[in-house]
């Protein structure tokens, strides 16, 4: 009879176990957790801080006696391996030591815990990754004598903690280190959400590092020290700065890992070592769009490699091919999404690149309730294949964003997002979706008929004063205007801008455009070009995205220039 072995109880450890058991009726598998609980939703621990989530009780996906009953598996809770014997296929507890054939290593990540002074003895704080965790942040955190709560780190966790901490009726504070929130994103879409974020009235800290905690005579934190001098009076405090995989036990057997220390594992799943399999948030798996091993800490992955760890542990080949670093967060009423590779990672890589941004309404103007997506895709430059997407809004962020995924899996072009076939109807769509505009803009691109210059750069030519050198040309309505404008520029409506054409051409300067949102702006290069007036570009988001990006806002004087 094969004996398969699975340590870890979380996400890919179960999922592992359930699919060795649909493969293989008659093998032994035995599931070891060093905890009480198995298979619960540490995703979804913050949004049951706010009560999105009613009860302690929905964080439980699989109880332990569904897989001893229904998949006849050995679960064997609060017993931890303490060590791994992969020459002779033995693993050790302080309870005992079981023999296997194959082994499924499956012991997910824990929460780095950063040198600040006084953690040690402080009490009133936690991590937030383990249904400890969450109990302790319940019964502490979310007690009424906590009025205010501090969360270290605004990765995904770190900001889905302190929004639903703030939904509770506490007041937050959301500290990172870095010089934006969710840096996974670019800096432009982080600022998006830290912008939000704010609104909402949770106080942002970035580019800030937490020296120390100040105690009371009890040990409570009461105070957090930044190290540039400042102190933040606080009840409780979660930490969120990242994990580290847990794979001692196999490093010391000389299984081979990435830089964190995440185990290297082939499509089926496979370490360096023979007979051992590992899935979740302890593996490196190969990012698609690179070849290499990469770091993916996310539940779909976890499951997915789970479920071809135990097909395969009992004979079967089933592949997880890998990732390329899709992810998605809610921030209040507003959506954060990302795939594949954004201008950081393609500039490291050295792969040639442009980039085209877009707002447009989610659904039509003449449905209810219209609100705008922001949609930037990054595209090779040389073959036009799309590399990566970063999308903000409130209403379709989810749905665009896999399709693009879906387009990077498929090697699509950026030109072929407008042959999609993509539902429409006017409760969810526009007639022309955001991802078909997106694709229109880029063949005007292509064919010299439009071209883009995005905030950062009309925001560096600002800073560096060489804005001198151009006419930037606000063509949105006089009262549009008058309500704020980007600095230096002069004001030609969209509808008057024919009957100005002259004077723009006495300014002898290269143009750049703006409008509201960008379509305007489109149709006033052609306007120009039209009448012989060259070297245009457009501000790729308009007025709109620079609003977003950038506090250098003008209210122009009662001089406008002369419109006939």
């Amino acid at each position: 009879m094969k004996k398969i072995i699975v340590i870890g109880g979380l996400s890919a450890g179960p999922s592992a176990a359930a699919k060795a058991r649909r493969e293989n009726e008659n093998a032994e598998i035995i599931l070891f957790e060093k905890g009480a609980n198995i298979s619960y939703a540490t995703c979804g621990m913050p949004y049951a801080f706010s009560g999105v989530i009613e009860d302690r009780s929905n964080l439980i996906v699989v109880e332990p006696d569904l897989l001893r009953d229904r998949f006849n598996i050995d679960v064997r809770l609060n017993e931890e391996i303490v060590k791994i014997d992969t020459v002779n296929k033995v693993v050790y507890s302080k309870k005992g030591d079981y023999s296997y054939n194959t082994l499924v290593f499956a012991t997910g990540a824990k929460s780095i815990v950063p040198p600040i002074k006084n953690i040690e003895k402080a009490t009133n704080w936690s991590t937030c990754r383990s249904m400890i965790d969450f109990d302790k942040i319940t019964k502490e955190g979310l007690a009424s004598k906590s009025k205010h709560i501090t969360v270290i780190g605004a990765g995904l966790i770190g900001v889905e903690v302190a929004e639903n901490l703030k939904e509770a009726g506490k007041e937050v504070t959301l500290i990172e280190g870095d010089n934006q929130v969710l840096n996974m994103w670019q800096q432009k879409f982080g600022n998006f959400a830290e912008t939000v974020l704010k609104e909402k009235g949770i106080e942002v800290l970035t580019s800030s590092l937490v020296s120390e905690f100040v105690l009371d005579e009890n040990w409570k934190i009461n105070g957090i020290k930044i190290k540039d001098g400042n102190t933040i009076k606080t009840d409780f405090v979660i930490l969120s700065v990242g994990i580290k995989p847990n794979t001692d036990l196999l490093l010391e057997n000389g299984a081979e890992h990435i830089g964190n220390g995440a185990l290297k594992v082939n499509e089926r799943m496979e370490t360096s070592i023979k007979d051992v399999f590992a899935a979740g948030d302890n593996v490196a798996i190969k990012n698609l769009q690179t070849g290499a091993h990469d770091y993916f800490p996310l539940g779909t992955h976890s499951n997915k490699a789970g479920r071809a760890a135990g097909a395969n542990a009992v004979g079967q080949d089933i592949q997880f091919k890998g990732a390329y670093k899709t992810a998605i967060v809610k921030v209040f009423d507003y959506t954060l999404a990302r795939t594949g590779l954004n201008p950081k990672a393609l500039k490291t890589l050295k792969i040639p690149f442009k980039t085209v941004l877009t707002i447009a309404g989610a659904t039509p103007g003449y449905y209810p309730n219209q609100t705008d997506l922001i949609t930037e895709i990054y595209y090779n430059s040389e073959t036009e294949e799309i590399l990566g997407a970063e999308l903000f809004g409130e209403v379709g962020v989810d749905k665009r964003v896999d399709v693009l995924s879906t387009a990077i899996y498929a090697k699509l072009k950026i030109t072929d997002l407008a042959q999609l076939d993509l539902a429409y109807a006017p409760p969810f769509s526009p007639a022309k979706d955001p991802v078909v505009v997106t694709s229109f803009v880029t063949e005007n691109i292509l064919n010299n008929k439009a071209s883009q210059i995005s905030v950062e750069e009309l925001n560096n030519f600002l800073n560096e004063d060489k804005l001198k050198n151009y006419t930037l040309i606000d063509v949105r309505t006089v009262e549009e205007y008058e309500n704020g404008t980007i600095p230096t520029a002069v004001n030609f409506p969209l509808d008057s801008l024919r009957n100005n054409i002259e004077t723009i051409k006495t300014f002898n300067k290269p143009v750049i455009v703006f409008c509201q949102r960008g379509l305007r702006g489109y149709l006033a290069e052609l306007i120009l070009n039209h009448n012989n007036i060259k070297n245009i570009v457009n501000v790729a988001g308009g007025f709109k995205l620079w609003k977003m990006y950038s506090d250098k806002i003008e209210i122009p004087e009662n001089i406008l220039s002369e419109l006939n």
